[in-house]
């Protein structure tokens, strides 16, 4: 396996209002492009998920991506919810002075993206909400989960450094390329495990069947289709949810945006959508404005 290409990129920290400072990749874009902000998986982080993305997207996009609480560099905390990830994604790109941005979620980022539009819509130009759906488990299933998730997550908190990294060390014997494997090293033991375990148990309650039909900016999904983890018929269902969304395909399992060298292209395809659209639909805003204005004098 080979290292993800990277592009020139500023890793800095950012004061943002209300909470801790977010460190944020920062990678420049065209002059005047607009900005995509990523918000990866559950288990992973920003580097991790979308390493392959980040010189392809620079290309059209100025490029900004975090971590999640309690993933990597992320913010720490003792309760983690979806919620609070949406408004740290919101609070970034205020602290940034970025106007609105297209909002790209993979897996559990979908439901990140998706709350970030619900909660601050005014910073969203557009979703792409990738290899995710409505809801993750069955009810049956979910139920189960939170009777035993937060027990395994207070259990986490008490498993000592040395054992979460020959736990980490184990994950790491397949990736043969030193510099990745440092990289991926670095990333795994900066997660909290007992707040990676709460993220999950977030995922089990989460469900946008009510709203999710409300979205009214320009989205794509980006389907994964030989998802085992998030099957592609509900992935389906979440893109006949939204108005107006826009389907792309990528044959790939649920770690296509790592495995999948089709899946990098079909993204930037998936954002350059979006854009195209929210500058279309921008633009006929204006025009009509300067109508109305035409009108009343």
């Amino acid at each position: 396996m080979s290292p993800p290409a990277h592009s020139p990129s500023i890793d800095t920290t950012i004061d943002v209002p209300g909470r801790d400072p977010i460190r944020v990749r920062d990678i420049p874009g065209p002059p005047g492009a607009p900005a995509v902000l990523l918000l990866h998986g559950l288990g992973a982080t920003a580097r991790l998920n979308w390493g392959a993305c980040f010189r392809p997207l620079s290309q059209h996009f100025r490029v900004l991506s975090l971590d999640h609480r309690g993933h990597g560099h992320g913010l720490r905390t003792t309760h983690f919810r979806l919620e609070e990830c949406a408004d740290d994604a919101a609070g970034l790109l205020g602290a940034l002075g970025v106007e609105p941005a297209i909002v790209v979620g993979y897996s559990m980022g979908g439901p990140i993206a998706s709350l970030t539009w619900q909660r601050h819509s005014q910073q969203v130009l557009g979703l792409v909400l990738c290899a995710t759906a409505r809801h993750f488990v069955p009810r049956r299933m979910a139920r189960l989960a939170r009777m035993t998730l937060p027990m395994a997550a207070s259990a986490l908190r008490l498993v000592p450094d040395a054992a979460r990294r020959r736990m980490v060390q184990r994950m790491l014997v397949r990736i043969e390329h030193p510099e990745l494997r440092d990289r991926v090293r670095e990333d795994f033991l900066g997660h909290e495990p007992a707040t990676v375990i709460q993220a999950a148990d977030a995922l089990t309650r989460f469900s946008s069947h009510d709203w999710i039909g409300t979205v009214n900016v320009p989205t794509a999904v980006l389907l994964t289709t030989r998802d085992e983890l998030v099957p592609p018929v509900r992935q389906r269902k979440l893109a006949a949810s939204i108005p107006g969304a826009e389907v792309f395909e990528v044959d790939g399992d649920h770690d296509a945006c790592m495995r999948a060298p089709a899946f990098a292209p079909t993204l930037v395809q998936a954002c350059l959508s979006v854009a195209r659209r929210a500058a279309a639909s921008r633009g006929a805003e204006q025009t009509a404005l300067a109508a109305d204005r035409d009108a009343r004098h």
